[in-house]
């Protein structure tokens, strides 16, 4: 293409007028003396007969060099020795059509004719001069262009060095083109989208990649053919950093909106909930909104809490929740040897490896496919796993061992630790591209004893369940139960409670659940003599959650009518109101 853009211009934009016409008569040798003398490779031959304007013939100095090789006599005229019957081209003839008669002739030269008369020549030179001059303006036009794209474009050869690097990308990341031409790629981006177009040689497109903390772009990678060679690979990157901004405006209105719709729900229902994840807590209501709007998008959520906040529930909840049609796969990253980590993330195909199975076996992320992985324990991922990982989120496609081309997925990952990964990433044991691509929407997770006005609420939900599914009934339970529990430090959280529900009631024998069922290091635990100030303050505490419970009660019994409880509580209805307002936030009534 480039080639035939080149040759569609005229032979008069480049033929020579330098041009050394002689009459027939001339002596060769005095031939050879005009055009080294004027630096000319030929000579005219025009017929002095008719005013020295009809074209007789050509004598070039290779002409020339074999007549003197074959010792022939230079004193001759020029019409002995002189090219007759001459290939001739007008000056508006194309250079594309100049340069094939040039090559299908085997000659060097073409006299050109306008209107019968010798006007000037054209030689194989002239056309090669013209190629590379228009070669090179065009390569630098093109420069010019591409210089002013507002994509950051890369061009890399076959082995990934460096060949071009526009000015858009020498803004996006702060190298200059001499910093990084004819370099290897991969030492500036160990994880670039091109390294993988130039091992498979297959294209890359519109892929979403934040190659830097808050910088967003859409990236192509694609490999060169000419002929069939594979010749290096064109890269572009699309910022759409602002657009991303925009969006997550529009994101944060209609969040603000939800939040109205959930405070009015909570208004008129009272309650705060999320599949089975409910609570009173401020800080649990909090996440349960937040969870809920990120469920119906794509984003990546990494939950985050100390051992048994319930971060697993929350993600099976988000999924559940989603509009996505596919399964959720929990995955415990600390649990899966690193010799193992790609069979079991990528899968294999039969007889991939010594002991494979024979139909082979499908890895998580496609047992993932339009659902949803969840990563459990990432911090204990290893730091040589973390960038297969990482490579997999980037591109969307995984290759099983054995297998010879990639599989696209479509796999929302939702990842949870109870480590701090902020202070991994600082010291260096976590990376920080993996972070930032898991980290799009964080949910911190409070513990139990943060919570503690849903310690109720959560004991009565594991009672219901546990009694149903062991087939037990429980009539009453003992309020210094509550008391206890709710002076506990619950160090193993959410999962400690359940367990410990669990233990009373596999243990009660009359229906009924009493402090003595209580485990013995609960009990233990609460024995250490607190100060004044904390009785006082687990004292206020106690009563003003009996107050909200006889308040609930009451109002439950009378089915909402005001006047009938306050003669349940045998109080006047003016104090009843002064209490409802005191403990609206609290009330789930």
């Amino acid at each position: 293409m480039l080639e035939n853009q080149l040759f569609q211009y005229t032979i008069k934009e480049i033929l020579s007028t330098n041009l050394l016409k002689v009459a027939p008569e001339l002596h060769v040798s005095e031939a050879v003396e005009l055009m080294i003398y004027n630096n000319i490779p030929e000579i005219i031959i025009m017929d002095s007969a008719h005013d020295g304007e009809q074209l007789l013939g050509i004598l070039t100095l290779t002409d020339v060099s074999l007549i003197k090789r074959s010792n022939e006599n230079i004193n001759m005229p020029v019409s002995a020795y002189m090219s007759r019957n001459l290939l001739t081209v007008k000056a508006d003839m194309l250079i594309e059509e100049a340069r094939r008669i040039l090559i299908e002739n085997k000659i060097g030269r073409l006299p050109v004719m306008a209107e019968d008369k010798l006007v000037g020549i054209v030689r194989s030179d002239n056309i090669l001069n013209s190629y590379y001059m228009k070669l090179e303006s065009i390569n630098l036009q093109y420069k010019d262009i591409i210089n002013h794209m507002h994509e950051a474009v890369t061009v890399t050869d076959p082995q990934g060095n460096v060949l071009f690097w526009n000015k858009s990308a020498e803004k996006n990341y702060g190298i200059m083109s001499k910093d990084i031409l004819y370099k290897p790629l991969e030492e500036f981006f160990p994880n670039a989208l091109t390294l993988s177009v130039i091992e498979e040689q297959v294209a890359i497109e519109n892929i979403y990649h934040s190659p830097k903390p808050n910088y967003y772009v859409i990236i192509s990678a694609l490999p060169i053919y000419i002929d069939g060679e594979f010749l290096g690979v064109v890269a572009t990157e699309r910022d759409v950093t602002e657009y991303r901004n925009l969006s997550a405006k529009l994101e944060n209105a209609n969040f603000e909106i939800d939040l109205l719709k959930e405070e009015v729900e909570r208004i008129t229902k009272g309650s705060f909930s999320l599949g089975h994840i409910n609570g009173k807590n401020p800080k649990i209501q909090n996440r349960i909104q937040l969870a809920k709007h990120v469920a119906k998008t794509n984003t990546s959520v990494l939950i985050t809490g100390e051992s048994g906040t319930g971060k697993e529930v929350f993600a099976r909840a988000i999924h559940q929740h989603s509009r996505r049609a596919g399964h959720f796969i929990p995955v415990n990253c600390s649990a899966i040897p690193p010799t193992l980590f790609e069979s079991e993330f990528f899968g294999y195909v039969g007889g991939a490896f010594t002991g494979a199975l024979k139909n082979g076996k499908i890895g998580y992320f496609e047992l993932a496919n339009d659902g949803t992985l969840f990563l459990d324990e990432i911090g204990d991922l290893p730091l040589e796993l973390q960038a297969k990982l990482l490579r997999v989120l980037q591109e969307g496609k995984v290759k099983p061992i054995g297998a010879e081309k990639y599989n696209s997925v479509d796999v929302r990952i939702i990842s949870a630790t109870n480590k701090d990964l902020k202070e991994m990433v600082r010291n260096g044991s976590f990376r920080e591209d993996l972070y930032y691509r898991l980290n799009v929407v964080e949910l911190d997770l409070p513990p139990l004893r943060e919570r503690r006005e849903d310690i109720v609420l959560l004991f009565n939900s594991f009672l219901s369940e546990i009694c149903q599914k062991n087939n037990i009934a429980i009539d009453y339970v003992e309020k210094d139960v509550f008391n206890i529990l709710l002076k506990y430090n619950w160090k193993g959280n959410i999962r400690e409670l359940k367990n410990t529900v669990e233990h009373m009631v596999v243990l009660c024998y009359d229906k009924r659940i009493t402090k003595e069922l209580i485990p013995q290091y609960i009990l233990e635990g609460i024995n250490v003599a607190p100060s004044k100030k904390i009785k006082l303050q687990q004292l206020d505490y106690n009563l003003r959650s009996l107050e909200v419970d006889l308040l609930e009660n009451a109002l439950r019994r009378a089915k909402g009518n005001k006047t009938k409880a306050a003669k349940i509580l045998n109080i006047p209805r003016t104090t009843l109101y002064y209490k409802l307002k005191q403990y609206e936030k609290e009330l789930n009534v």
